[in-house]
């Protein structure tokens, strides 16, 4: 990257000056500059993270794991495309790998009746989180699959290779999550 007084180069145009200058700064090894790096996407991370995993424990380790694997690798960012857009991309695969490793996780999983995200949904919430109630209680890969295509826009190749699944197993996937939903959604309103 080239920085002549307050120009930054084409090659950067994505990242405006400030977050580019905040983003060096942190590669350099500033701490106070990844503090601030920390607070300005902490809400992001999180909240991607919990569509992920569902559980508000494995969605702030999931965090915490993202902001490790963040400090190690800011010397990758190459401020090509948008750092939030980057950031999501690590965030997604720390956290899918994060999932992987996790013991149990799918077992509390299927017990629905007793997941916190399940229970803490009361009878006046708007439909919003009504369905983000259901994405909850779809199964890890359909989740997973569904929240990366339907709210974050991934294309099923991309979710393939993030998540080690055939395309068609994508597709699949994202079939039964609707299927799900759809069936959730309409028995409740029968």
């Amino acid at each position: 990257m080239t920085i002549q007084g307050n120009v930054v180069s084409a090659e950067h145009k994505f990242v405006a000056k400030s977050d580019m200058d905040l983003i060096r700064a942190v590669q350099a090894g500033d701490k106070q500059a990844y503090q601030r790096l920390y607070h300005q996407y902490i809400g992001q991370v999180y909240g991607l993270c919990y569509r992920l995993t569902a559980d508000k424990m494995l969605a702030e380790d999931a965090t915490q794991e993202v902001f490790i694997q963040l400090w190690r690798k800011m010397g990758n960012f190459q401020g090509q495309s948008k750092f939030s857009t980057w950031l999501h991309t690590v965030t997604t695969n720390v956290t899918i790998t994060y999932l992987r490793k996790q013991r149990g996780w799918l077992y509390r999983m299927l017990n629905f009746e007793d997941s916190p995200a399940v229970n803490e949904v009361d009878e006046g919430s708007s439909s919003n989180v009504d369905i983000e109630h259901y994405v909850l209680k779809l199964p890890e890969r359909a989740r997973i699959v569904f929240v990366l295509h339907a709210i974050e826009g991934y294309r099923h190749e991309e979710i393939a290779q993030m998540t080690q699944m055939a395309v068609g197993s994508s597709k699949a996937q994202f079939h039964r999550a609707k299927h799900l939903l759809q069936e959730w959604m309409n028995n409740e309103s029968a």
